[in-house]
């Protein structure tokens, strides 16, 4: 495969995924990836760890600037910890594991998305600036069989447990054929 990779099994992720069924109103705490312009993720829900600060964009040219990370006084690689990273404890673990093991020198996005029953993330590329600067990494929290991720001419079921590298430049989406809800952690790192 070319372009997913798969780096680990096997990672307990259950005590994350009982602190997320514990902890409901973390869904509802920020909606911005459901509404960004650019609009793949109408089906997702996103906590947000470590997300760069929202920016407030008041004409066309200002969001896309924005969506081309060059608004002025804005850096969007910059990804501070939210407040919600502060319930989830073994979130951050994972994440620093990950960052760890990889060797990575810079942190960036971290996530956890849930994509509901039925649901999707439409057909997208990431930003050119994202992803030529970040590599993409998936820790499966919950994912059933009828999950299925392609990304170019490629596609597979993510079993929870397992850590994967995506190549996040080129399109990509996730269909969600199964009864259950879809729950990544997905994290953004720098080599």
């Amino acid at each position: 495969m070319r372009n997913f990779l798969k780096i680990a099994d096997g990672v307990n992720v259950t005590p994350l995924l009982n602190a997320i069924y514990r902890k409901p109103e973390l869904w509802k705490a920020d909606d911005f990836l459901r509404k960004f312009p650019q609009g793949p993720f109408e089906d997702t829900e996103t906590i947000y760890l470590r997300f760069q600060d929202h920016v407030p964009c008041e004409t066309e040219e200002q969001v896309e600037l924005y969506k081309q990370n060059k608004l002025a006084g804005y850096d969007l690689h910059e990804c501070p910890w939210r407040e919600e990273a502060k319930e989830l404890p073994e979130a951050r673990a994972h994440i620093m594991t990950l960052m760890a093991a990889t060797g990575a020198t810079r942190l960036g996005r971290c996530m956890i998305n849930r994509i509901k029953a039925g649901g999707r993330i439409f057909p997208h590329a990431d930003s050119p600036w994202h992803a030529s600067y970040w590599d993409r990494y998936h820790i499966v929290i919950q994912s059933e069989p009828g999950n299925v991720f392609r990304c170019g001419d490629e596609q597979v079921w993510m079993r929870p447990g397992e850590v994967w590298w995506f190549q996040n430049a080129i399109e990509h989406e996730v269909v969600n054929n199964s009864a259950e809800d879809r729950i990544h952690l997905v994290v953004d790192l720098r080599f």
